[in-house]
């Protein structure tokens, strides 16, 4: 039978490892908002979930063949970066100058290494250079040109900054041009497409990864939560793999991902105890919207957001798919 999502917020039960075996699960989220039916065509519900299903079914294929949670969490996010429906890589916000500026974190559960890049504007997948600055930097976050450098050094594939701009982003930052809105106040910004992953793989382990274009008109050189390890990505072997989407000033402010953890560790709350308490409780304290995956070492996984709605699916044990778009 398959498992789905409940009301504002949902949890996944999932079998306990068995001594011989570890569960291999991954979670995604493409953004957390005002998402509902009304809004939505059958058309394009249909291209957000076939985007989502390859996602997942790139990161499982991984897991699957025994690769690790790190590569299951880069495959998924890389297919959700080259989609142009979401607010990561191709399809980014502009910021007021008319330029998409990209972050991303990835962090390795095993080890507490993590690797961040911020303010990218000609790397095609953001993601792949955050675990080249985790894997060939003794740094965490690397910014702009320089990390830009860094890509190229590497190797990464570079692209104009016209690659990610899609016609639907010009239209909207026009709109807010001709409205006489300089930047968009974050209240004002109906959806937060930011994309996330989170992983356990055979072996036990965990990874988590987010990437995102930030908040449409944003200052140039705005960086939010999805650069920032703690506050949009965290993973620890001991407690939990997380990806956040939303308001990321208010998710910088209140650690949110790493107060999953900390609760789980500090408190012995559960995953999905923690991950409410973050969420309605400091985020949503401090005035703030979106969601966040959580998954802990034993293969569960919580899902809670404070918006109308949220881009997510997760692959279970068995390879069973499960895709949700709307709060109910």
């Amino acid at each position: 039978m398959a498992l789905g999502f409940s009301g504002v917020f949902g949890l996944v039960q999932l079998a306990q490892a068995q001594p011989d075996t570890v569960r291999i699960v991954l979670a995604i989220h493409g953004g957390a908002g005002t998402i509902t039916r009304a809004q939505m065509t059958p058309e394009r519900e249909q291209q957000y979930r076939e985007a989502l299903r390859q996602a997942l079914q790139e990161g499982y294929a991984v897991l699957q063949a025994g690769g690790s949670s790190l590569d299951a969490v880069v495959a998924a996010i890389r297919v959700l970066e080259d989609s142009p429906l979401f607010n990561a890589g191709r399809g980014a916000v502009l910021n007021r100058d008319g330029v998409a500026e990209l972050d991303a974190t990835i962090m390795d559960g095993r080890t507490l290494k993590a690797g961040a890049v911020a303010g990218v504007q000609t790397v095609k997948n953001p993601i792949l250079l955050a675990r080249r600055v985790m894997e060939a930097t003794p740094h965490v976050l690397l910014i702009g040109r320089a990390a830009e450098a860094f890509a190229q050094e590497q190797g990464l594939e570079i692209v104009p900054n016209e690659y990610f701009i899609v016609p639907e982003r010009r239209l909207q930052l026009q709109r807010l041009r001709e409205q006489g809105i300089g930047i968009v106040p974050e209240e004002a910004s109906s959806t937060y497409g930011t994309v996330g992953a989170v992983a356990l793989d055979r072996r036990g382990n965990l990874a988590a990864g987010t990437s995102t274009g930030g908040l449409m008109g944003k200052l140039p050189g705005r960086v939010g939560d999805s650069a920032i390890i703690g506050a949009g990505t965290y993973a620890d072997n001991a407690t939990c793999a997380v990806s956040t989407t939303g308001q990321g000033e208010y998710f910088i402010r209140g650690v949110v991902a790493h107060e999953i953890a900390a609760l789980m560790k500090y408190a012995s709350l559960s995953v999905q105890q923690a991950a409410s308490a973050a969420i309605y409780g400091t985020l949503a304290g401090l005035g703030g919207q979106g969601g966040v995956i959580a998954l802990d070492r034993n293969g569960q996984l919580a899902v809670v957001f404070n918006t109308e709605g949220m881009y997510r699916g997760y692959v279970d044990e068995h390879g069973h798919i499960t895709i949700q778009i709307y709060r109910d």
